[in-house]
């Protein structure tokens, strides 16, 4: 099967799959991404963010098609530009034969008037000849015998013989003369009629090539529009689907916004301390030397101390847990997401009270202070992240009490 019939097929059914999946995401959308009853979470955010990404790479393949189909569509436009160009050609060459043949069939009509002149002719001559040896000899006059025959002496005979002769060379030379005349127009129209079969015969060649021409014209044409038609699909398609795109980033805004709403004022403005009994920096955010085997000597945020091992630990803004677990470093700690960026980490712990996937609000408890981990006593690590970017906790920290 040639290359390109093979590439159109492919295409074909790219097309075909593609518009089903179109379909069944018009069935489902209402499904997947209309806004529910129950409370935004940021898990239905990330969802609908992996569905724009979906469809990002979808609407990159669709436009790979609708280029590989402009390039068919262009190379076929070609072919049938050359193919017009060369029926054309044909076409007057036709035209240019006929006309040959037209000035052909005149010449033979003309040959053919010519000869039955000359035959005419031919007739008349030999009639006028018969008519006057039955004109003398019905009359009585003297015939080319009596002539002769009534010659008075040799001499006389011969001057007789010499007018009889003059008298029948004469009309033998005349029939001659015409009997030449009608072998050449013969000769001519044979010649003539023989140049109008070749004529004839090249004229029914060029028809049946262009005859040829037509149908790879017709069959061209026919290429071009199906090649033009599957183009309009793809490219409805993909409108499609930039118009679904942009559905869901203006949902992913109104989910978003919804769940900034519902996390409360905090979740827009300051924070709060993530706990209530002590105010004391141990340690601050940056470079350190603290001496314990395993500590990082780049904290990445600050430690509250004198909060021993019974103080609540609170979310500082609303947000979703995304972490809840135990490490090696950090204890048992929590990282609560704040949505675009932002998050809040709480570590060294003694208990946890929240699961990942929770929704908790600002100043709920989430944990209990300790001194689990990479720890010298009960003490409560604090990160906060903005915009994927780590930064001072302190600037939020009112009334801190500097203690290193």
């Amino acid at each position: 099967m040639p290359a390109k019939q093979t590439k159109r097929r492919t295409v074909k059914h790219i097309l075909r799959s593609a518009l089903l999946v179109l379909m069944v995401v018009s069935l489902l959308q209402f499904d997947l991404f209309e806004p529910t009853a129950s409370a935004v979470t940021q898990a239905e955010i990330d969802q609908l963010k992996n569905n724009a990404d979906g469809l990002s790479s979808e609407k990159k393949d669709l436009q790979k098609q609708i280029d590989a189909l402009k390039d068919d569509k262009d190379d076929a436009i070609e072919k049938k530009t050359l193919l017009d160009q060369q029926s054309a050609v044909i076409r007057q060459e036709i035209t240019n034969v006929e006309a040959q043949i037209s000035a052909y069939e005149e010449l033979i009509a003309q040959t053919k008037r010519e000869l039955e002149e000359t035959e005419q002719r031919e007739e008349e001559q030999y009639e006028l000849f018969c008519r006057r040896v039955r004109a003398m000899e019905e009359n009585g006059a003297v015939s080319y015998w009596s002539v002769l025959f009534n010659a008075t002496d040799f001499a006389d005979l011969l001057g007789r013989l010499d007018f009889v002769s003059e008298i029948i060379e004469y009309d033998q030379g005349v029939m001659d003369t015409l009997q030449q005349l009608r072998t050449a127009i013969d000769a001519k129209k044979a010649d003539l009629e023989a140049q109008l079969s070749e004529q004839e015969a090249a004229r029914d060649e060029l028809k049946a090539k262009k005859a040829e021409l037509d149908k790879q014209v017709a069959e061209a044409a026919a290429l071009v529009a199906e090649i033009q038609k599957n183009e309009e699909a793809a490219k409805a398609l993909l409108s499609a689907k930039e118009a679904e795109a942009r559905r869901i980033d203006q949902l992913i805004k109104e989910k978003e916004a919804e769940l900034a709403a519902s996390l409360g004022p905090a979740s827009v403005g300051g924070y709060i301390w993530p706990e209530n009994v002590s105010k004391r920096i141990t340690s601050p955010m940056g470079s350190r030397n603290t001496g314990i085997p395993g500590a990082s000597t780049n904290h990445k945020g600050v430690d509250i101390g004198g909060v021993g091992y019974t103080t609540s630990v609170l979310a500082t803004k609303a947000g979703v847990v995304i972490i809840s677990e135990r490490s090696s470093s950090y204890g048992e700690y929590v990282v609560i997401s704040h949505g675009a960026g932002n998050s809040t980490t709480y570590a060294h712990m003694s208990q946890r009270k929240v699961k990942v996937g929770q929704t908790v609000k600002q100043g709920q408890v989430i944990g209990i202070t300790g001194s689990t981990g990479i720890s010298s006593g009960p003490h409560l690590h604090y990160e906060i992240v903005e915009n994927n970017v780590r930064v001072d906790p302190l600037k939020y920290l009112p009334g801190y009490i500097k203690a290193w």
